[in-house]
């Protein structure tokens, strides 16, 4: 049986393309690193000013200065860039980035994400989140659909600090698949095992079901 982190990731790297620049939130998208197609020409971008990121190091040949966003080493591949900060929100802010990953504390059915913040729990900042919801021309959320007190973290409207307003494209969880569209929240995968039921149980939020689902 698969754990749910490694049932997101391994929904989560079917966005990737090849030929895709891709933005990697911290948390569980950096793990979508290693799973990446070693035949795809994919190029991994990181606010802090890279874009090239190789998987993780191996144990004991870490560089302590080559880091992503989320402060992990990291290793670089051959042909990646180094850039200031500045350069690197320019790059997001201007469209280049094709398909960021990002985590989430919460996802509403009209696709507002909050995934920066906790009320009363102490924060370094929002980081690149707010930039790269509006300047990526693909968003996905992956997150667990449900919280450590089983309540549903796909919510009719998120009680959360909002990263952005109707920015999510795809949410994948460990239980489904939902498209964020003019018509609505769509359900258009379960994961392997899920029923439509369970799907139903667990989510606050109002969606529509796929035709996939309709009989």
């Amino acid at each position: 049986m698969k754990d749910a982190r490694s049932i997101i990731v391994t929904r989560a790297v079917q966005e990737i393309q090849d030929g895709m620049n891709v933005n990697l939130g911290i948390g569980i998208p950096t793990l979508i690193a290693n799973e990446i197609p070693s035949e795809y020409n994919v190029l991994l971008q990181s606010e802090n000013g890279l874009l090239g990121i190789g998987p993780y190091p191996v144990e004991g040949l870490e560089d302590p200065d080559l880091i992503n966003a989320g402060k992990e080493t990291v290793t670089a591949v051959a042909g990646a860039s180094f850039f200031d900060s500045a350069e690197s929100f320019a790059m997001i802010r201007g469209g280049h980035i094709d398909l960021a990953i990002l985590g989430g504390m919460e996802v509403s059915q009209t696709g507002d994400l909050a995934n920066w913040m906790i009320p009363g729990k102490m924060v370094k900042g929002m980081g690149g989140a707010m930039d790269l919801v509006n300047g990526a021309k693909r968003v996905v959320v992956i997150m667990d659909h449900v919280n450590k007190h089983g309540e549903s973290k796909v919510k009719k409207e998120c009680t959360l600090p909002l990263t952005g307003k109707q920015v999510v494209h795809r949410l994948i969880t460990d239980l489904a698949v939902f498209d964020f569209t003019p018509e609505g929240m769509i359900l258009v995968e379960t994961q392997e095992g899920v029923t439509v039921e369970e799907v139903t149980e667990k989510t606050e939020a109002v969606f529509k079901i796929g035709r996939q689902y309709i009989i």
